[in-house]
């Protein structure tokens, strides 16, 4: 089979493409072995490829192109769908004309998931019109929104195209992505000029050609030879699709049958109220297990032991115990109402109650359980990660920690002696099997719940945590694939003025490269089961990420990894000194001791503190954060102690600069808002103005291009493994390269009001938001509509004039139609979605919205040991009852285009 590629592409200097497919003359789809092309002309690259008969199969050979750009990074075009058709009577010598697909085309995000299989599920359209069996050009082109009863037609110069005739066109029959139609132009001279259009099959009528001058085929050899033309979009309008959804973790949701915390059943009810109400999403936090200390702390739902396995939390009983073993749970029957009665989650004694009847409800079932068909296809598709983590969860329970580092066997990932001890036949057998048991049945409920959204035309959006748990499963099977010596988290912030330590170790890119990022895409493919949409927690990651070293506990202490550093030779090109002593180790003085300690100067320079030749300095023993923090801790807590450790922790990051450790100080980055430190305050003027220039070029120019190329070599790749529609959470310090790298990858951005990208401006207005974007006045990080608006009433104020468009005094609280105005702001946006919290909508309603405000928040970033336990105050079933409060939404929702 002979294969001429003909791309429409316009390349620039340095630039050159690529083909790669499933055959093995095209690379076995290893971009490495791609095919590459010959510049033909300023409109087309070419090449041609034999392949020989061994390699045809039945099935369709699939292909790809690549560009490979001047600096060596590489892209590769947007989807999986151009497909060459091998079987009996198809060509054996085949001219293929392309159209590159750009990632960024806001077309291709209707043909992910959450459009193809859920908001615009394809029906079969009826098409009155016969296959042509001798032809020479099959032609396809795409067209993702077309209006009911509308399908495409093909017309153009000669009789074989119609002569541009409207009146009984040839209709397109549509073909998985594509439109599609044969006809055989072997009388036809060259060039050809032909358009696509819109025929209304219903009313048997023109609707529409599409926009542009008329495409053209090039002069070409066919003799012998069909052709096959890809033509891209068709250039139809595309409407701006746009709707509204929900966020909520499930741990929030209520049900007259709950169990104190929300469970994947309740998703039901939830996607019930989303239908009547008109939303077409709903947004959720991680659902992953947690379980590594059996403590509240556990409640944070970032800290994920297994990218993999589902919550237990969110098992529902009855449904596990079915009517025949409902009697187990008879005994906890008055526990689970007054449980479910409380304002919050109870955490620990949810799980508590939750996992001593699971293991009955095992103990009940297991015999059963282990031959059911549909367990065992599950154990067969899951048990690469299933297996690990279930005897994981036995040996932290087995060991009472999740620091597998401190246990007394297996403290090493070996997957033959981990094969071992969870074979069948061991005395622990059912201590590992009671996991696969949770994990099928969660599985199941999950499942099932995603169906019945999907049912209902809802889409189910997931979240993608940036980081796995230090202690978890994934960590202790393939610790090469994360940097355990850092520890990842973001600088400070409005929310978070000494930055925020996740302590999640760093993923190592360059390992995960080697096996091109399989462990991401066993995630996704996994995440896809469930999900038709996800938001990337925390994208700038991609770019680079904020590492902290482990001797610290304060954000503020880290440094962007990677980052061009500096050298001490900027620093004398400028005219200042590079001192080491001075910029890199804490400045301490006596001033500084006495303005920041007080009435304890004395005590702190008697216990922490030494004199060496006139100046202050921590002893070795405190020098560090982790050494105070340890200190404290053994001291015991008291609010005098507290403060003091703050006050230490201050003096330990009171540098300029930060050594790049080995690099025999030669390297260094700048310490985050260093110009805020007494240290550089203490300078002299000279030296703190080139210091700050320095300083900004660092942060804002000197890595922007850097952190580019980095991101390109992770997040295309990653995109490219899922069919899920892609957020990213890009807030806090954004790099300038972020807004075009999610553009031109087609990763839809996050807009909230209170947090604008521009510096220059205190409010974001969502009237400005880029259509690819997910606009929201607030998120589970941040304060309500109505707590933020008693925060600051400063702010308020301005916002209620500038943004909201009022004249006078703002309201001191946050009114109910206030906070509708706000609501209604983002409705009208024109980006694709608006997800609003359950709480912000629920604000636009004095008689249905929680009193306090402030009980509302889900989360405060600042506090790492956050209890995450807010639940709604109104039962999913009472809500769907509420007429009122539903039309009003439904209509606002409705009237705004969503």
């Amino acid at each position: 089979m002979i294969l001429t590629f003909f791309l429409r592409f316009s390349t620039k200097f340095g630039q050159s493409l690529f083909v790669s497919g499933s055959p093995a003359a095209l690379g076995a789809d290893d971009v490495s072995k791609a095919i590459p092309l010959q510049y033909f002309n300023d409109q087309f690259w070419q090449g041609t490829v034999e392949i020989d008969d061994a390699q045809v199969t039945s099935s369709p050979i699939e292909y790809r192109y690549l560009l490979h750009e001047a600096d060596h990074t590489e892209v590769v075009e947007w989807g999986n769908d151009r497909h060459i058709e091998t079987g009996k009577g198809e060509a054996k010598s085949l001219v293929i004309i392309d159209t590159w697909n750009h990632a960024g085309d806001i077309a291709n995000a209707f043909y992910t998931q959450a459009f193809h299989d859920v908001l615009l599920k394809a029906g079969s359209t009826p098409v009155k019109s016969k296959p042509l069996k001798n032809y020479t050009h099959e032609f396809k082109v795409k067209a993702p929104i077309l209006g009911e009863n509308e399908v495409l037609f093909l017309t153009g110069i000669g009789k074989e195209l119609g002569d541009w005739k409207t009146e009984t066109p040839m209709v397109m029959t549509r073909s998985g992505n594509w439109w599609t139609t044969r006809v055989n132009l072997s009388g036809v001279t060259y060039p050809i000029a032909y358009k696509y259009g819109v025929f209304n099959q219903a009313t048997n009528s023109f609707v529409q050609f599409e926009s542009g001058i008329n495409r053209t085929l090039p002069v070409t050899n066919l003799k012998g030879k069909n052709m096959l033309v890809h033509d891209g979009f068709a250039q139809v309008p595309v409407p701006k699709w746009k709707g509204a959804g929900v966020a909520i973790p499930v741990f929030s949701l209520r049900s007259k049958n709950g169990f104190g915390t929300g469970e994947f059943a309740d998703i039901k009810l939830l996607v019930d109220w989303a239908k009547i109400t008109g939303l077409k999403l709903i947004q959720l936090l991680p659902i992953n297990d947690t379980t590594a200390t059996h403590t509240f702390l556990d409640s944070y739902p970032y800290a994920a032991i297994s990218a993999f396995a589902l919550h237990p939390l969110y098992l529902n009983l009855g449904t596990v115990a079915g009517k025949k073993y409902q009697k187990v749970l008879a005994p906890i029957a008055e526990q689970q109402v007054a449980l479910n009665a409380l304002p919050e989650v109870d955490y620990e004694e949810v799980m508590k109650v939750k996992f001593d009847y699971i293991r009955r409800l095992y103990n009940e079932q297991k015999t059963v359980f282990k031959n059911d068909p549909k367990y065992v296809e599950f154990f067969e598709l899951n048990k690469h990660w299933l297996v690990p983590y279930a005897a994981f969860c036995y040996l932290r329970d087995k060991n009472k920690t999740a620091d597998y580092s401190q246990w007394k066997s297996h403290s090493v990932f070996n997957e033959a002696s981990i094969q071992k001890i969870a074979a069948p036949g061991q005395k622990q057998y059912d201590s590992i099997a009671l996991h696969y048991f949770i994990q099928f049945h969660l599985h199941l409920q999950l499942k099932d719940a995603t169906a019945y959204a999907h049912s209902n035309g809802i889409v189910v959006k997931g979240d993608l945590p940036i980081g796995i748990y230090r202690y978890g499963c994934d960590a202790w099977m393939e610790p090469d694939l994360y940097n355990m010596n850092a520890q990842a988290g973001a600088p400070p912030d409005g929310f978070a003025i000494k930055g925020q330590n996740w302590g999640f170790p760093t993923y190592n890119w360059t390992k995960m490269q080697e096996d091109g990022f399989s462990w991401w895409r066993r995630r996704f493919e996994q995440m896809s089961h469930y999900f038709d949409a996800f938001r990337i927690d925390h994208i700038l990651g991609f770019f680079r990420i904020w590492s902290i070293p482990l001797n610290a506990v304060e954000g503020i202490l880290g440094k962007f990894v990677p980052a061009i550093p500096l050298h001490p030779n900027e620093f004398y090109q400028l005219g200042i000194s590079f001192m080491h002593q001075r910029y890199c180790k804490p400045y301490i003085t006596e001033a500084i001791v006495n303005d920041r300690f007080g009435g304890n100067s004395g005590m702190v320079k008697s216990i922490f503190l030494d004199s060496k030749d006139g100046q202050l300095q921590l002893k070795p023993e405190f020098d560090t954060q982790r050494k105070i923090e340890a200190y404290f801790k053994q001291q015991g807590a008291t609010t005098d102690a507290d403060v003091l450790k703050q006050g230490l922790f201050d003096l330990v990051s009171n540098v300029i600069l930060l050594e790049e450790e080995g690099s025999g100080s030669q390297q260094f980055h700048f310490r985050i808002n260093m110009d805020e430190t007494t240290s550089f305050r203490d300078l002299d003027e000279f030296s703190k103005e080139q210091l700050k220039k320095l300083y900004v070029n660092y942060f804002y120019r000197r890595q922007d291009d850097f952190w580019r190329k980095e991101a390109m070599k992770t997040l295309p790749e990653l995109k490219r493994s899922t069919n899920m529609l892609v957020c990213g959470e890009d807030l806090g310090m954004v790099p300038a390269c972020v807004p075009d790298v999610m553009r031109e990858l087609g990763i839809l951005s996050l807009e909230i009001q209170r947090m604008p990208k521009d510096p220059k401006t205190e409010f974001f207005h969502p009237a400005d938001a880029p259509y690819l974007s997910v606009v929201t006045p607030s998120t589970h990080d941040m304060s309500t509509i109505r707590g933020w608006w008693e925060e600051d009433h400063g702010k308020s104020q301005r916002f209620y004039n500038n943004i909201l468009g009022h004249y006078g005094s703002a309201p001191f609280f946050c009114e109910a139609w206030l906070n509708k105005e706000i609501i209604i702001q983002h409705l009208y946006s024109p980006a694709m979605w608006s997800i609003l919290q359950l709480q912000d909508l629920l604000g636009i309603d004095e008689t249905i919205r929680r009193n306090d405000p402030h009980e509302e928040r889900i989360n405060i970033p600042a506090d790492p040991k956050h209890y995450w336990r807010y639940r709604m105050h109104i039962g999913l079933e009472k809500l769907a009852l509420n007429q009122s409060f539903n039309q009003t939404l439904k209509e606002f929702v409705q009237v705004s285009g969503r």
